[in-house]
């Protein structure tokens, strides 16, 4: 696949860790770069400012030594506050501005914003318009399929942002009625590609190199958005990028090495958020690295009950090293408790 160019941005390669609100962090996006994302996107910003005081928002705005190009990505329903919401980002560093259109989730959508937009098309064209207009970066947009089976506008939106300037799209497969249930539908993501010149992101049950390589080949997208499929498993883009270049497979982490990706990313949330948040938020993680290991289950019911953050590093390490322990017994090479 050929490099794919956002504005000035030449992305390392086309895959991209797609906003998630609550997950794709600074420590999270920093950890999927360095695994082998080619662009990573900050989480959903309100373009309520008068909200951005609170200690939440600060934390999910851009920050010094972010990865580049920094992209973040705003949400909202007034044409306005989307212009000023994005002057304001791109004062503070950001070099991408990317609009929400795709989130399905209730208090998003009930306050006109997310995937609601995609009900009033004369809306989302306002926006668009009034956000290219607001800054001299790049702007993206993330939409979903339509409202629902029966209002599947999607294609009219991308041709509308395409009109704004709009720079690259991002389509997750389904509508926003579907929330995340079902089959993606890669067809309506092939005809939107068909339909535009800007560059054009497949998003939704990208769950493997071998999905990840149907699904551009389904569709004619020019890279993918990976979002769920990272939680716990930021390994991910570094596998795909591999399959697509070679059609090889990268053997999968070892032990050493998730717990060596675990414990940094541990300590990269402590640092980030503080001793009382971090422990926080690094339960969700933890939980999700150790889902499908055996034991993962029992240990995360006793990790979350931890409140304190060596004392959840050296549970950690513990539980690999009952994990190399019990590996060595079933291998023969060690002696069985």
């Amino acid at each position: 696949m050929s490099a794919v160019r956002i504005g000035p941005y030449t992305l390392q390669n086309n895959l991209i860790l797609a906003p998630m609100a609550g997950v794709t962090d600074q420590p999270f996006r920093t950890l999927c770069q360095r695994l082998g994302a080619g662009m990573v996107v900050s989480e959903m910003v309100s373009s309520d400012m008068t909200l951005w005081d609170s200690r939440k928002s600060r934390l999910r705005r851009i920050h010094e030594g972010d990865p580049e190009p920094r992209s973040v990505q705003i949400a909202g329903g007034d044409a306005q506050m989307m212009a000023a919401a994005a002057r304001a980002n791109v004062e503070a560093g950001a070099q991408i501005i990317d609009i929400n259109m795709g989130c399905p989730a209730k208090k998003v959508c009930n306050k006109a914003a997310g995937s609601a937009l995609l009900r009033d098309e004369a809306l989302v064209s306002e926006i668009v318009h009034a956000v290219v207009g607001a800054v001299d970066v790049p702007v993206t947009l993330k939409i979903r399929t339509g409202w629902d089976r029966a209002s599947k506008n999607g294609l009219n939106v991308a041709k509308i942002a395409e009109q704004a300037g709009i720079q690259a799209l991002a389509v997750h497969g389904r509508t926003r009625a579907d929330l995340y249930t079902g089959e993606a539908e890669y067809d309506t993501i092939a005809a939107i590609k068909q339909a535009v010149s800007i560059p054009v992101f497949a998003n939704g049950d990208i769950t493997s190199p071998e999905k990840a390589w149907a699904v551009l080949d389904a569709t004619g997208a020019d890279g993918l958005l990976i979002g769920r499929a990272a939680q716990g498993r930021p390994w991910i883009f570094r596998e795909i990028e591999h399959y697509l270049r070679t059609g090889q497979h990268l053997p999968a982490p070892g032990l050493d090495e998730v717990e060596r990706i675990l414990l940094e990313h541990l300590a990269a949330l402590h640092a980030f958020y503080g001793d009382v948040m971090g422990v926080r938020i690094a339960r969700k993680h933890v939980g999700w690295y150790l889902a499908t290991r055996p034991g993962g289950k029992e240990f995360r019911s006793r990790f979350n009950a931890l409140d304190e953050t060596h004392a959840q590093c050296a549970n950690v390490r513990e539980f690999f090293r009952e994990g190399r322990q019990s590996l060595e017994t079933k291998d023969g090479t060690g002696v069985a408790a």
